[in-house]
């Protein structure tokens, strides 16, 4: 399948591929019932770039546009204006708290923010630094007031640089705090090419734009790849499984990018015939199981692609017509990127396997490091202790977990925090992950350490379940015991039955709250019975018992925080 990316001129900045689309009267963007040509796109950019214009450039920095909006026409617009003008874009999180968003939106220097009446308690009141004269709400009568001295206006006379800043871009905060991710204008010129051709976009491609757009997925896999080649991008202003179908269908979308549990919600929905005659032809993105893959797939009549990737750029590992079932695939690009140890830095041995697959070696997991290119990664904005973490001398780090085979084919272990040790054993989480999510009735199964009374960790699962469906955790336990490659210190000491797992804003596990609660919950938590396959149901008088351990051992300093039951 070809794309029209051979075809379009080369870009240096992404002001220069917004000008791509100029006059450019094929259909750009379409949402609910109004529809844009690109040429209209980048209009409405140029007026919303001159508005900028006539704000005060702060002192010794570019002009800092926060966006607290969901998927609305008015994120691209100013998506196109911070392009097109060489302010920053900076996406705010409205998954976040007021208080947490005020952090955020002092640390990124946030000069002007541009929100909706749905969103603007988050920011009336709050200590964030930006004058209430300088909060715009789209939804309102002085916006349009205020835009309307704009209209028409010329493409800025000036041009950004490869070098200036276009955005800021906070990161999942899956395992911590977020952290603004700064993205070039250069990198996006780069990248953009690169991102239209790996999936498969073509000038009547219509892209499914549903994650959000405060998240760089959606930015770089949907929005900038699309424009690029003049795709039309059909945008809906939230991911929502149960209109997911009849969205595909009702835009003809041929391309939709996902992240975190997607493709699992939507599998979740009942089938109609109508799914598979959709045009979808191609899913990108991250994180899917290999049986919803598969599903998918076979609903949909079109192909998936799962690729790892980073917010932070560097380096991307794709997935070949060779790469073993499980594994990320190899890097793309030929970069030099290994498996190191964390403890001295030297590379890890490869994999080895057992009859079942299962991983004999534990000392071959590591972190995901490219070797060489720590000057392609653009830092984070006034972080120094995170850049510090991620850049060692010439290499970046990349924060996650893996493991090779003897092919040098990567397979995922989890996050650097998800590391567990269990007399004296080190595994990673993602490895138990793996064996729990097969059980039939079990949707995800997110595995993280908590404190053993005595030393080390124990293991502790939360369960979402597929709907409709019920478990008995001893019939858990007897799923596990008939697993060849379920590891004897892998077993949850605790399993953890949710209704629904604490997502991030974009849509990826956030196991922070879970780690934090550990055991201290009102949701139904079962500890298993000494070594057996037995789980019984964790009380409040086995829960004194377990905690005055901790108290007896001197170890009570390791207890979870006191919160409220949950």
């Amino acid at each position: 399948m070809t794309t029209d990316v051979a075809a379009a001129p080369e870009c240096r900045t992404f002001a220069d591929l917004v000008r791509l689309r100029q006059g450019d009267a094929e259909p750009g963007l379409r949402f609910e019932d109004a529809a844009w040509t690109w040429g209209e796109v980048v209009q409405e950019g140029a007026d919303r770039a001159a508005y900028l214009a006539t704000l005060r450039q702060p002192a010794g920095r570019q002009l800092h546009v926060g966006v607290l909006l969901d998927n609305v026409p008015d994120f691209v617009f100013w998506a196109a204006a911070a392009g097109l003008s060489g302010a920053v874009l900076v996406g705010i999180n409205s998954s976040r708290s007021a208080a947490e968003l005020a952090v955020d939106i002092r640390h990124a220097d946030v000069d002007l923010i541009i929100t909706e009446s749905r969103w603007r308690h988050l920011v009336d009141g709050q200590p964030h630094g930006v004058a209430p004269e300088r909060v715009h709400d789209v939804d309102g009568p002085e916006y349009a007031a205020l835009l309307s001295g704009f209209r028409g206006a010329g493409l800025p006379d000036t041009r950004p640089e490869p070098d200036d800043i276009y955005a800021l871009m906070y990161s999942s905060g899956s395992t911590g705090a977020p952290k603004a991710v700064v993205l070039g204008q250069g990198r996006l010129a780069r990248v953009a090419p690169v991102l239209a051709g790996r999936v498969e976009l073509r000038r009547d491609s219509v892209t499914y734009l549903c994650m959000p757009l405060f998240h760089g997925n959606s930015l770089m896999m949907n929005l900038v790849a699309a424009m690029f080649v003049g795709a039309e991008v059909a945008m809906v202003r939230r991911f929502s499984a149960s209109r997911f179908a009849d969205d595909v269908v009702r835009f003809g979308a041929t391309y939709v990018n996902y992240v975190g549990r997607a493709l699992s919600y939507v599998l979740a929905q009942p089938e109609r015939p109508e799914d598979a005659e959709s045009r979808l032809e191609l899913a990108f993105g991250t994180e899917a199981s290999e049986a919803d893959v598969q599903r998918f797939q076979d609903r949909f009549g079109c192909r998936v692609i799962e690729g790892y990737g980073l917010s932070e750029g560097v380096f991307r590992i794709n997935r070949t017509p060779e790469t073993p079932l499980g594994s990320l695939g190899l890097p793309a690009g030929g970069a030099d990127v290994r498996v190191l140890s964390e403890r001295d830095g030297t590379e890890c041995p490869r994999a080895v396997f057992d009859e079942t697959g299962r991983l004999t070696n534990p000392e071959a997991v590591g972190q995901i490091v490219a070797v060489g290119l720590a000057h392609t990664f653009e830092g984070y904005y006034k972080n120094d202790a995170a850049y510090a973490d991620r850049v060692r001398g010439e290499d970046f780090w990349s924060g996650d977990l893996a493991y090779r085979d003897a092919d040098g084919y990567f397979y995922f272990a989890g996050r650097s925090s998800d590391w567990i040790r269990v007399d004296s054993e080190n595994f990673a989480a993602a490895q138990v992950e793996r064996v729990l999510q097969r059980h039939p009735a079990v949707a995800a199964a997110p595995v993280f350490a908590v404190p053993d009374p005595r030393t080390g960790d124990r293991v502790m699962a939360c369960v979402e379940l597929q709907p409709g469906e019920a478990l008995d955790p001893n019939d858990l336990g007897e799923f596990l015991a008939t697993q060849p490659d379920m590891g004897a210190k892998w077993w949850p000491a605790f399993v953890r039955i949710v209704t629904a797992l604490p997502l991030t804003g974009s849509g990826k596990v956030d196991k922070a709250p879970l780690r934090q609660a550990a055991w201290r919950t009102a949701d139904p938590v079962f500890a298993r019975v000494g070594r057996t396959p037995e789980y019984r149901r964790f009380a409040d008088a086995d829960r004194v018992a377990l905690e005055s351990e901790f108290v007896e051992h001197g170890r009570a300093a390791h207890l979870p925080a006191p919160a409220d039951r949950r």
